[in-house]
């Protein structure tokens, strides 16, 4: 590898030209035949070159000497791989013989790479279901409420992904489009697996250019592009506006009926709650005004336009990440029954569409091959969300889709793949939940704050430093992903370092005694064999790895959601009790829980803070990374200010702080805070801030709360649930207050490695 050459990669981002002189990675551009290619490539060469890149392994020297050094505070001992293996083999032994395997988390979540055998998680899995199992966690943050809900009401949530609207049928067909929650088209940059052509802009372009009308129901007005009539209601109150708009289709005899009685179940015992005879409030267009602060003849003429017209509502899953997130779920569907459109083109509704690249737009035409994880032994299992619930409250019990569970008590966590210190909500709580189990292993390829609070980190190989392919989940396309570089300093594959381990520990289950190559060729295989059931004659390993993208054909490119159960609900009927979409579910009525009722209930948002701290905090993926990753690239650096995250605040709310344009401010309310550099703008609804997520948390642990000073908004996010259904997060709903910080702004730490310091080997 002396010469300068190019190599095909694949991200979740899509595909990139890997550029390298002599042995290093020196940039990636775009594929040329992505029409809409991300500028997230820009971040790869700068990140994985950088100074926060772990290059060795490394033990926490409390650890290692039985300090009483708090985890994310102390410094670390640069070790041998034999070291590292070696300790890590004691705790196993030691962890699972003393306490059982259920004593184990792994708390694997995240994207990692898009590669199909180097997916951080199924390695991790896969190797300790092959040592006795591990305790698991049950669901996602993007969309888990709708993962728990979907199924009493309509049907899996997946199902509703993988059988969406498509665009095509959307351009043709729909009038209207109301978005609640906007479709930001920063998040269709991304999708799990990857893509390996941008759609979504060109898909977007054809609506415009064929006539449909966008309504972006957002407190941001670039959730959705230019040309859309924006409804910025106050955050939390979309299921009130559902509701008046529900009211005025019924008051004015709007509704449909004939497909009510055909296609639902338990309308009446919504329609009585509707009007205020079950608890006295009518939920008309006046009482949603005063939740939404939309005034009640805009809400009426846009009911009266959504009966007139063929029309497609979409539910952003960030309006389910808040208090109460299961209602705005079920308060959709309810109001697309209302309509009547459900199944016919381009009309009832979806959720989700714009949370990635991928929903209505592709679909893989077969399954693609992956590494099995096997089976896990340890049935014990928690809700994505409740990471610092477990650590803090071991033998305590909790509710869970209409059941009741105990939090394990776990002595062991293994992350890999993933950044809880980015993706969980208050992070002050999370850290002092880290500070109790006895052993933390940490994957990582640089030193994010999940590396800095472990007490052993692995140095990982990059995507770009090992042999793989790309496949997203729903995509059309297969892409080569060959090695570019070596890994960087000592890292390594993951499946080398468990191959290790389990030498140490005797067995040969993870392996099955063939290597890295042997396995991809083994996927690969599988790969084919799906093609050839779909009529479909893919290229062999040796010839597909040194070419081009594979783009297959499109499954179903004029597919409508829910067409067949419309067309017959009988023979079609839905995966629930009635076979129906059931608009009062009994099942979840008889779990007689007081946070989710047996039909779409309007609950206020809950954050105790709102009267000390007046402004709502909205956060949102960003443009410039996936989530958290490689936030210490060139171009996610590049947008922030005095190298803080940016802060969206309204003119009059920045007016009445003294707060400028690109200034340094602080965001605070009792949970914790954070400093970010102000963008003054009108793009946001007033009394609301924006901040992006997954900038790289960094604690000031001598500054008041620890403030962090570099603008991560999970030090603001309450960790209480949706529910307790589905126990989701709800960090979107959170109340903070701004001022323009006056002191010296301290230096960002975020992307600087921790201190090394010597100490013993063993």
């Amino acid at each position: 590898m002396s010469d300068s050459f190019t190599r095909l990669t694949s991200s979740h981002w899509g595909p990139g030209i890997v550029r390298v002189k002599g042995d290093k990675l020196v940039g990636v551009t775009a594929h040329g035949d992505d029409p809409a290619p991300s500028e997230i490539n820009d971040n790869i060469a700068s990140s994985l070159n950088g100074r926060a890149r772990v290059l060795r392994p490394a033990i926490r020297k409390s650890w290692l000497e039985n300090g009483t050094t708090p985890r994310g505070r102390d410094s670390f001992v640069e070790v041998s791989w034999d070291t590292a293996l070696d300790h890590i083999a004691a705790e196993i032994t030691r962890v699972r013989g003393t306490y059982g395997n259920n004593s184990i988390f792994a708390g694997s979540y995240g994207w990692a790479s898009a590669g199909r055998f180097h997916h951080a998680q199924s390695q991790l899995k896969r190797f300790l279901n092959t040592q006795g199992g591990f305790v698991r966690s049950e669901g996602n943050y993007s969309f888990n409420a709708a993962l728990g809900l979907m199924p009493f009401i309509v049907g899996p949530y997946r199902a509703h992904v993988a059988a969406a609207t498509r665009w095509s049928v959307i351009a043709e067909h729909t009038d209207l489009m109301v978005m609640f929650g906007g479709m930001a088209e920063r998040n269709t940059q991304v999708s799990d697996g990857g893509f390996a052509r941008h759609r979504m802009q060109g898909n977007l372009d054809a609506c415009q250019k064929n006539g449909v009308e966008f309504v972006n129901v957002s407190p941001l007005r670039s959730d959705f592009r230019n040309g859309a009539q924006w409804v910025p209601a106050r955050p939390g109150s979309d299921v009130a506006l559902m509701m008046g708009l529900a009211h005025t289709l019924l008051d004015g005899g709007l509704h449909d009926q004939p497909f009510l009685d055909r296609y639902t179940v338990g309308f009446d015992r919504f329609k009585s709650y509707l009007m205020g005879e079950t608890d006295g409030q009518i939920k008309d267009a006046e009482w949603a005004a005063a939740q939404t602060d939309i005034p009640a003849q805009d809400i009426r003429d846009l009911a009266r336009k959504m009966a007139m017209k063929r029309t497609m509502i979409s539910l952003a899953a960030g309006v389910q990440r808040t208090d109460f997130g299961e209602q705005p779920l079920w308060m959709i569907v309810t109001l697309a029954a209302m309509l009547g459109q459900i199944g016919l083109p381009g009309g009832g509704y979806v959720i989700g569409y714009g949370v990635n690249g991928n929903i209505g737009n592709m679909e893989r035409p077969f399954p693609w091959g992956a590494l099995p994880q096997g089976d896990n032994p340890v049935p014990d299992f928690i809700p994505v969300a409740m990471i610092s619930e477990m650590l803090l409250n071991a033998g305590k019990p909790f509710d869970y889709l209409g059941e009741k569970h105990k939090f394990p008590d776990a002595r062991m966590v293994w992350w890999a793949g993933g950044n809880p210190f980015h993706h969980h909500q208050d992070l002050n709580r999370l850290h002092a939940a880290f500070q109790t189990p006895e052993t933390v292993i940490v994957n990582e390829i640089n030193w994010t704050a999940t590396a800095r609070h472990a007490d052993i980190v692995l140095p990982v190989a990059a995507p770009q430093e090992r042999l793989d392919f790309g496949a997203g989940k729903s995509d059309n396309a297969l892409i080569p992903m060959p090695q570019a570089v070596p890994p960087a300093g000592e890292a390594r594959a993951e499946f080398d370092i468990y191959a290790a381990l389990e030498k140490r520990l005797g067995g040969t289950d993870f392996t099955k005694g063939k290597s890295q190559d042997t396995w991809l060729r083994d996927i690969w295989k599988v790969t084919q064999d799906h093609a050839k059931g779909a009529q479909i004659t893919l290229p062999d390993w040796d010839d597909f790895i040194a070419g081009d993208v594979v783009s297959l054909p499109d499954p179903a490119p004029n597919q409508i959601f829910l067409a067949d159960f419309r067309a017959d609900p009988v023979a079609n009927p839905l995966p629930t009790p009635s076979g129906k979409i059931e608009l009062f579910s009994d099942t979840i009525a008889k779990f007689d829980l007081p946070d989710c009722k047996g039909h779409a209930t309007w609950f206020p948002p809950r954050d105790l803070t709102a009267k000390t701290h007046p402004l709502f905090l909205i956060s949102g993926q960003p443009k410039t990374r996936l989530h958290s990753q490689l936030d210490n690239g060139d171009y996610s650096r590049s947008h922030k200010i005095q190298g803080r995250e940016p802060i969206l605040v309204h003119p009059d709310d920045a007016a009445a702080r003294g707060i400028e344009n690109g200034q340094i401010v602080e965001v605070f309310n009792d949970r914790g805070r954070c400093l970010a550099g102000a963008k003054v703008t009108d793009e946001v609804r007033k009394g609301c801030v924006f901040l992006w997520t997954g900038a790289w948390y960094d604690p000031d642990f001598d500054a008041p709360q620890a403030r962090d000073r570099h603008g991560n908004p999970n030090v603001l996010t309450h960790d209480a649930r949706t529910s307790s259904l589905t126990q989701s997060p709800a960090s979107h709903s959170a109340m903070v207050d701004v001022a323009k910080f006056t002191e010296t702004p301290p230096n960002v730490q975020a992307f600087e490695p921790p201190d090394f310091t010597k100490g013993p080997s063993k």
